[in-house]
């Protein structure tokens, strides 16, 4: 062997011995997995995997209610149109059952005017239902019928609703029964709404006798 022939001899295991060198590293680097395997794993296995929401529990005799879902604001809600003011009334309705099931008033009171007197002694109901520890079971809130006569030139809108409320039992924080129950109720409503700063707010509410 030539001493050139030698050189390159040693040449070439040294890039043999790098290379290898790389290829453990690489592999210890990656749970010992060489990189070809892992780039060739598919890589979306953990985010393709769905986030587990908690369960939806309604209220019982036995507590409160877990995990409600809370309404979404409809996009046609935040025009003003005649659609737009009836899907806000069956938004608005929806949140206050939420309201109802779960003594939440924080979104129902954003889109309720302080003047409607209807509104303020609704919320006192709720607030008193929820009070040191009680809850209510029941009392979800469904809207079947809408109807708007929609005038565009109008400061405020008039609609009439047929609104069915399920029956509401009460219970104190010890889990007695805290009031005779509020039985199921089928009544037809109207409301006032205006369109103002962009978005719909109730200002009066009544019920058609």
């Amino acid at each position: 062997m030539t001493p050139r022939t030698f050189i390159f001899a040693r040449a070439k295991l040294f890039v043999i011995a790098s290379l290898a060198a790389a290829l453990t590293l690489t592999a210890c680097g990656n749970g010992g997995q060489p990189q070809a395997e892992q780039s060739a794993s598919p890589t979306v296995s953990a985010s393709a995997s769905p986030t587990p929401t908690a369960a939806y529990k309604p209220a019982d005799a036995k507590g409160k209610a877990q995990n409600v879902p809370v309404p979404v604001l409809p996009e046609a809600a935040k025009a003003n149109s005649k659609e737009g003011v009836e899907a806000f009334a069956k938004y608005w309705f929806e949140v206050l059952s939420y309201a109802y099931e779960t003594g939440d008033l924080a979104i129902w009171s954003a889109k309720t005017s302080a003047e409607c007197t209807f509104c303020t002694r609704i919320r006192q109901g709720v607030e008193s239902a929820y009070l040191k520890g009680r809850w209510v079971v029941g009392g979800k809130m469904t809207t079947p019928l809408v109807e708007v006569t929609f005038k565009s030139e109008a400061l405020s809108q008039r609609v009439i609703l047929q609104t069915i409320q399920a029956q509401i039992d009460y219970y104190d924080a010890d889990g007695s029964i805290g009031q005779p129950a509020t039985p199921l109720s089928n009544s037809a409503s109207i409301m006032i709404a205006a369109f103002e700063s962009g978005s719909w707010k109730v200002k009066d509410l009544g019920l058609i006798r």
